[in-house]
């Protein structure tokens, strides 16, 4: 029964509202600003993306109307243009300027702690293997080499669509990025980000007639150690799968 344990959730939601007059004064400390950008500098090899073709004929309502989660993927690989789009549309810098780029989602405070792993399952010419999505590059740094479908899809509650999909996308958060400006309330944020990059998934997906699923049941620490990432600056918070239906 759920009151045989601790209403964690009940207690974060009171304690983090803003209450007028009683709004937590904080200075930012714009000298230890965190990175906005996670690179990897002894990855095994950078790959490239190809850049994103947009497909003018695809209709926006369209794609809105008739997005939906799939359980079930065939076994045709997905491309590599297929990747590229996925990654732009849900993190791609789409307004550059010389001090600060937007984004392709909305980020509170424009602070983006969503970073990006893809577990490459079955894409054309793109080996196996746990990948990181370098943003301001718009490549991948290749971690680990191997099939890793049974591993991911056991650390996500044992589903099997994250053993079908052509690709997990296993989404973290850094959260010193987001906590330096919004302190404890910082969390609400986090996961309205990882929301945003969730529906855009969904909405790709669509209008390239692929499938799409989210999971957010997740073994979290165990998907931690599998990134090699602490659980606590940087810490898994969900999961977007897709393949070819």
């Amino acid at each position: 029964m759920e009151n045989n344990f601790e209403k964690y959730g009940d207690k974060f939601q009171q304690k983090s509202k803003y209450i007028r007059n009683k709004l937590p004064r904080h200075v930012l400390d714009w000298g230890n600003k965190p990175k906005t950008y996670k690179v990897y500098s002894h990855a095994i090899k950078k790959i490239k993306l190809p850049e994103p073709n947009f497909d003018p004929a695809i209709e926006f309502w369209s794609v809105i109307k008739n997005r939906h989660s799939t359980r079930k993927f065939s076994t045709e690989p997905m491309s590599m243009m297929d990747l590229s789009l996925f990654l732009f549309g849900m993190s791609g810098l789409n307004r550059i300027f010389p001090q600060y780029a937007f984004r392709t989602v909305p980020s509170a405070g424009g602070l983006y702690p969503i970073e990006i792993y893809p577990a490459i399952n079955n894409v054309q010419g793109l080996e196996r293997g746990l990948y990181h999505y370098d943003i301001q590059e718009h490549s991948l740094s290749l971690l680990k080499e191997g099939d890793f479908r049974d591993k991911v899809a056991k650390m996500c509650l044992d589903q099997n669509i994250a053993f079908t999909s052509a690709i997990n996308f296993i989404w973290t958060a850094m959260i010193g990025r987001s906590q330096w400006k919004y302190l404890q309330r910082c969390y609400r944020y986090i996961y309205l980000d990882a929301g945003h990059v969730g529906q855009n998934l969904y909405l790709i997906a669509e209008a390239l007639g692929l499938g799409a699923c989210t999971i957010g049941a997740l073994y979290d620490d165990e998907l931690n150690q599998f990134l090699e990432i602490d659980g606590r600056n940087e810490t898994t918070i969900y999961v977007g799968v897709v393949g070819k239906i």
